[in-house]
């Protein structure tokens, strides 16, 4: 029993890390601290994403799901929780590529905007 709770709570938190890598820059906009957090998981989330690698949470989960008594499942996190409900064909080298630039694209966005307001701010009167 503890062994499947342990493997639901990795899975949480992998959730919850996939959700901040792909839009945690939207925080930084109301909290710029955030950002000195989301960049390097961000980079790490789009460099599985390109070099087609597994996350280390991934086989964690497996082993504690395996030590439960779970059956485990083939493949990694994405494209056995995400990849069903987005992309029902499967995971391939071009949906990788195709994620990670979605993440690098909506950082690009979301950081532009971060730049552009601390320059407006820097600029201001009030900050001098």
């Amino acid at each position: 029993m503890a062994y499947r709770i342990l493997a639901d709570l990795v899975l949480g938190v992998h959730a919850l890390f996939v959700v901040f890598v792909v839009a945690g820059g939207l925080l930084a906009l109301r909290w710029p601290w955030v950002a000195a957090v989301h960049l390097p998981a961000a980079v790490w989330g789009t460099l599985i994403e390109f070099g087609g690698w597994i996350c280390p949470l991934t086989p964690l989960e497996k082993s504690l799901r395996a030590s439960a008594g779970q059956a485990g499942y083939e493949g990694g996190f994405i494209e056995h929780y995400l990849l069903p409900v987005l992309y029902p064909a499967g995971l391939s080298q071009g949906v990788q590529i195709v994620l990670g630039s979605l993440v690098i694209a909506v950082n690009l966005v979301v950081y532009g905007m971060l730049l552009r307001r601390a320059a407006r701010a820097g600029a201001s009167p009030e900050s001098a």
